[in-house]
């Protein structure tokens, strides 16, 4: 059964209905409280014996994600998200980037558009934490998971459009600081939940409304397929985090095919030009003063990740 967990500035709790029973551990990281889980275990029974605790005052919450982490996310990962970026989803290559754990922010924090940066987007993600070390050559199965993957969290991969593009620079456009913000729990999970990740959906309303909403059953690498392949080259360590890209529904999207056959044409700079000034007109862009409310469950709220709910300030 899955246990909600989550992180004050007075440390760790098990949410349940909305009230806080707190974790008897001397953690201090996200990889301390996945190695102290007999302390969860503990503070869980609590709850479910009928336990009082406290209220949850959300204003209070961390993220349940601590830095510094390695932050990794893998890129184009639903067909809808294919389609509109104009590939063939049957054709798009896995593929990873790193963010940096700086961006790491809570989930009720504000998201600070620099004042360089002028597309500002949103990207619903899962995150998928790590319980267990990974290591370089592991072949992950669908059994596996549950090995290395310890719980789940509502993430949101935030997106300068014109560093991304203008510079294919992928690690600045989605590292400035609140560009990540996790949380507002660490849902733990077990092998059996884990089987119905593609139950889980994604939705993000920006001002009440809705931009994306999708199941992962939308996602084309799977998370035992993603690991298998991260771990070629990459060590996870316990409590790092993987977002498993969004949904179709961001702000960008792919121009219509003969405006991308002129675009081709023109020299690279003038390309650009172009291209922006057409996203200029784009209203879908965040805004400052915009509210993002990102929610991930499944939809008999068996697996509730939470609602996590950011607004955008400029500067």
């Amino acid at each position: 059964m899955s246990t909600a967990v989550v992180r004050t500035a007075e440390g760790w709790w098990v949410e349940d209905a909305g009230r806080l029973h707190r974790i008897d551990t001397t953690a201090a990281t996200t990889a301390g409280l996945l190695a102290d889980r007999a302390a969860v275990a503990e503070a869980a029974g609590r709850a479910a014996a009928g336990d009082p605790g406290r209220p949850l005052d959300e204003g209070e919450l961390l993220p349940p994600v601590t830095t510094p982490c390695r932050v990794v996310a893998q890129m184009v990962n639903y067909r809808s998200h294919a389609k509109d970026s104009g590939f063939d989803p049957d054709r798009v290559p896995p593929a990873f980037f790193r963010k940096a754990s700086g961006s790491v922010s809570g989930p009720y924090d504000d998201i600070v558009r620099p004042s360089h940066v002028r597309f500002l987007d949103y990207e619903a993600e899962i995150g998928l934490v790590f319980g267990a070390r990974l290591p370089v050559g592991a072949e992950v199965g669908e059994r596996d998971l549950a090995r290395y993957v310890a719980g789940l969290v509502v993430a949101q991969d935030i997106s300068a459009r014109d560093v991304q593009l203008t510079r294919t620079q992928f690690y600045e456009s989605k590292s400035y600081p609140t560009f990540t913000p996790l949380g507002p729990r660490l849902l733990l999970v077990d092998a059996d939940e884990l089987a119905g990740f593609d139950r889980l959906r994604l939705t993000c309303r920006v001002n009440d409304v809705v931009r994306q909403d999708r199941t992962a059953v939308d996602m084309i690498t799977y998370p035992a397929k993603a690991l298998s392949l991260l771990a070629r080259f990459q060590t996870m360590e316990p409590g790092d985090v993987l977002l498993t890209g969004t949904p179709g529904g961001t702000a960008l999207k792919a121009p219509h095919k003969a405006l991308a056959v002129l675009g081709a044409l023109l020299p690279p700079e003038r390309r650009w030009k172009a291209f922006f000034a057409r996203q200029a007109h784009n209203p879908h862009y965040l805004q400052d003063g915009d509210l993002v409310t990102t929610r991930i469950a499944t939809d008999d709220g068996r697996l509730d990740l939470g609602v996590q709910r950011a607004t955008v300030r400029f500067k």
